[in-house]
């Protein structure tokens, strides 16, 4: 397992959460989701992705972060709760075949564009490089967005900052952009929940998924609106 991680609460907890962070993130970006989820009673492990957090990276598939992430998955580990956002999703949905075969596992998708045009490919590779290019403080974050904790601008600032450039290879090298086909034919055992903040985003024809737009959100839910990620998660009743 790569030491290269964050991790929250007890390892003695009764239930384990694994949160995947997006493009140019870090591990630490999901402090806020963490930390609620510790009070839910979760031991919570976010590792960085190839290319992030200050790791290197020479494999751009998909399935090349998916394998280094392999490791968290050894000796049976298994998680009540895997949480993605946006590129993480696509590396989410590719851990798939790491999962127990009969544990029930929660799998919520935070605001991914599970298929991409060229054109839109195009954007997001630009937008990467000005981002890296340009890194804005925490100041810039807070002032574009108000909904943001100045924690969380931090984190984002911090998530730049580590990510290696080159890691923008991974727009040329996964073309066809397409990951829907993921969703189809999953496993009794496997639930999924797709958060988007836009519906555009919502992949078409696929069962056993449930799906909910967040009106009035931006791409970053995790910052704006962390109550529906964890309202997408099923914990266990109080006793009365």
């Amino acid at each position: 397992m790569s030491n290269s991680a964050s991790q929250w609460g007890f390892p003695t907890a009764s239930r384990r959460a694994l949160l995947i962070h997006g493009m140019t993130m870090c591990s630490n970006s999901w402090e806020g989701i963490a930390q609620l989820l510790v009070a839910k009673g979760f031991f919570v492990i976010a590792p960085n992705l190839l290319g992030h957090g200050g790791r290197r990276c020479s494999d751009y598939r998909i399935s090349d972060f998916a394998e280094d992430l392999r490791p968290y998955f050894a000796m049976d580990t298994s998680y009540d709760v895997i949480i993605g956002h946006s590129f993480g999703c696509l590396v989410t949905l590719s851990l798939l075949p790491f999962l127990p075969k009969t544990k029930e596992t929660t799998i919520i998708l935070v605001d991914s564009a599970l298929e991409l045009t060229e054109k839109k490919i195009n954007i997001f590779q630009n937008m990467v490089l000005e981002w890296t290019a340009n890194v804005k403080t925490a100041e810039e974050h807070m002032a574009e967005n108000p909904a943001w904790s100045r924690r969380d601008c931090v984190l984002r600032t911090l998530g730049i900052t580590m990510f290696d450039p080159n890691t923008v290879e991974v727009f040329r090298q996964n073309t066809p952009w397409s990951s829907s086909g993921l969703l189809k034919n999953l496993p009794p055992h496997v639930k999924i929940t797709l958060l988007v903040s836009d519906p555009e985003h919502i992949p078409r024809d696929i069962e056993r998924m449930n799906t909910k737009v967040l009106t009035g959100v931006g791409h970053w839910i995790q910052y704006e609106c962390p109550d529906a990620i964890m309202d997408a998660i099923p914990l266990p009743k109080a006793n009365i």
